[in-house]
């Protein structure tokens, strides 16, 4: 019998055919891959995920769903069950422990939406602590909005912070709309597929903590222009702006996230001994 959901670890479960399919196509999944699924849950996508891949890492913190999980896929060969909470969870040391096993190259999951800030953090990092060894391809089923957000491009006015900071570490595409009705129990929002793909940043951040610091300040007042929310004189901020072909009315919104980083590292140039 299947465990029904419980609404307060935010459990929604997946049940479109058609969108769990998405999944797996935006995962372009090899037979050498290994993956990470984050709460699987009664298990919908991991059906899908086990027969293609040569190992599956599958998390959950419900410790009712891990007798229904073992029951139903513990005979796989590939399958490792681990119940835990994901922003705890130590992989490497837990891979440690079990040296058989394929490291996770990449991430398919449908999380749950009030832990997607630390949950992207965890697996992506920041521009100031970016994963030396980024998993390849990380497909999350994640709230419209945010989904809105971390794909939004320079000039929306969804376009911010989070935006930047992501964009800088890896490649944002949007897969497709999730319904509320896809669902079940059927939560207040609608959802969407995003496939994000880390990569080398160029140009890189030389001081990532004063970029993320002047990322959050440049948006703090979306409606002022940059050059009244940067604590930077204007005859040095003019210039910079220039020579990256914007005006010195500009708004954060406006510029892109490599120029962010070049603006950024420019400043940081002219303003060697300030914080």
């Amino acid at each position: 019998m299947t465990p029904r959901p419980r609404k307060s670890l935010a459990q929604y479960w997946l049940k479109r055919e058609d969108i769990l399919q998405k999944i797996i196509e935006a995962a372009e999944l090899k037979t050498t891959d290994s993956v990470l699924e984050i709460g699987p849950g009664a298990g919908n996508l991991t059906r899908y995920l086990l027969p293609q891949v040569q190992g599956l890492l599958a998390v959950e913190l419900d410790q009712e769903l891990i007798p229904f999980l073992h029951k139903k896929y513990g005979h796989h060969p590939h399958f490792w069950l681990i119940q835990k909470d994901i922003l705890t969870l130590d992989l490497p040391a837990e891979l440690r422990q079990n040296p058989p096993f394929p490291p996770p190259n990449k991430v398919v999951a449908n999380i749950p939406y009030h832990i997607t800030g630390p949950l992207l953090h965890y697996l992506l990092g920041s521009p100031s602590r970016p994963w030396p060894s980024p998993f390849e391809r990380v497909v999350l089923l994640v709230q419209k909005e945010v989904a809105q957000r971390l794909t939004a491009q320079p000039g929306s006015k969804i376009f911010g912070a989070l935006s930047v900071r992501i964009q800088y570490i890896a490649h944002c595409a949007w897969v497709c709309d999730v319904p509320a009705s896809a669902f079940y129990p059927r939560p207040q929002v609608d959802s969407a597929v995003i496939c994000l793909t880390p990569r080398s940043s160029d140009p890189i951040v030389r001081e990532p903590q004063r970029f993320e610091r002047w990322v959050q300040q440049g948006f703090s007042q979306r409606r002022k222009m940059l050059r009244n929310t940067l604590p930077v004189a204007p005859e040095i901020l003019t210039p910079l702006l220039a020579q990256l072909g914007y005006p010195e009315t500009v708004r954060a919104e406006a510029i892109t996230a490599p120029d962010w980083v070049r603006l950024c590292n420019y400043l940081s140039e002219q303003l060697p001994d300030k914080p």
